[in-house]
């Protein structure tokens, strides 16, 4: 018998039980003998037996799917939040669908539209930057939506966001007490909500010192963007003498071309802080001070608000703190900034 095309009435006449012991043998908590679920379960092993879980799942209007709506995917802070979100979600005994949204040809929104023939229950957008109609696409299809440092002002969602009001403060009192006074803040185009957070949060938190803050601006989220900054700002009348990269990897570029390219000794001569506490931040070679962000609640909170029924979700938001995680490019050993 192939076992394409077997069937749970198959599996029945194979054990010799009914048809309805057989779907109670695979249910958790289904009140069945343990000698009739033996039975059944070694007919299923023996024939090549699987539930449909997706098909039983829609019967009770539970599909158990779970979209990852990402983008810029290949970057180490997002590749591990999709890692983190998959493995959780696998434990949880869901089904992750991965959405890509780099896309603007019109495939992210087909894409999406497939999801919704799967009845997704719910989904997940990992970053600030795909389109706000994503959103309301999700949320018309009555699916469950959880938002990740975005800015979204829609009813409804679980709204996640990180204090980078906070984490900017933190950045400029670290760099006061290594006696850094000129000032710079390095960022990209992008323009996504957390990352402008962290910008307007460290302005303001120099201005309560009286410090004007350098400001540049370039390309994508991304390495060579860093570079691009390094050589704005250290050709520039005025070089900073300390620079707040609005992620690690913008962080490490700078650092690679202050380095190289204008013989920068780091932190002697600058101080650099990044954010997100990507693998690479650790590496013996940089050994960025940064902000890491909290991964593991970020996805525990998301899963435990989704597992909980929809009439009896308060809260509609949660925001965590991201520490400073002191490693060698500020000067100084300062544990106690805050």
């Amino acid at each position: 018998m192939s076992k394409s095309f077997v069937s749970a009435n198959d599996v029945a006449r194979h054990a010799g039980v009914s048809r309805s012991a057989v779907s109670r043998a695979f249910t958790p908590g289904a009140s069945v003998s343990e000698d009739t679920r033996k039975r059944v379960m070694n007919s299923a092993q023996t024939l090549g037996y699987h539930v449909n879980q997706l098909a039983r799942g829609l019967m009770r209007s539970e599909s158990g799917i779970v979209c990852l709506v990402v983008s810029e995917m290949d970057t180490p802070y997002r590749a591990r939040l999709v890692r983190a979100f998959s493995h959780e979600l696998q434990k949880a005994g869901k089904i992750s669908m991965l959405i890509n949204t780099d896309r603007s040809d019109g495939g992210v929104d087909a894409a999406l539209r497939q999801t919704l023939n799967y009845r997704a229950d719910a989904s997940i957008l990992l970053s600030g930057l795909p389109d706000k109609a994503i959103t309301k696409l999700c949320l018309d299809s009555g699916q469950r939506i959880v938002l990740i440092n975005r800015d979204d002002n829609i009813n409804g969602p679980f709204h996640i966001n990180l204090n980078d009001h906070q984490a900017a403060k933190v950045a400029v009192n670290a760099f006061l007490r290594a006696g850094c006074r000129a000032l710079a803040f390095v960022n990209s185009e992008v323009g996504t909500p957390s990352l402008m957070a962290r910008e307007n949060g460290f302005l303001a938190a120099a201005a309560s010192f009286g410090l004007n803050v350098t400001v540049t601006s370039h390309g994508n989220t991304v390495y060579e963007s860093g570079r691009h900054a390094a050589h704005s700002l250290l050709t520039s009348f005025d070089r900073p003498d300390a620079v707040f990269c609005v992620n690690d990897l913008m962080a490490l570029g700078f650092i690679d071309s202050a380095r190289q390219d204008f013989g920068v000794r780091i932190p002697e001569d600058l101080c650099v802080i990044g954010f997100d506490d990507i693998e690479q931040a650790s590496w013996s070679s940089y050994e960025l001070t940064t902000f890491a962000q909290p991964i593991d609640q970020i996805v525990q909170a998301s899963l435990l608000w989704l597992s909980e029924a929809a009439d009896t979700q308060n809260v509609k938001s949660q925001t965590f703190n991201a520490p400073l995680v002191w490693r060698k490019t500020v000067r100084g050993n300062h544990q106690q900034v805050s």
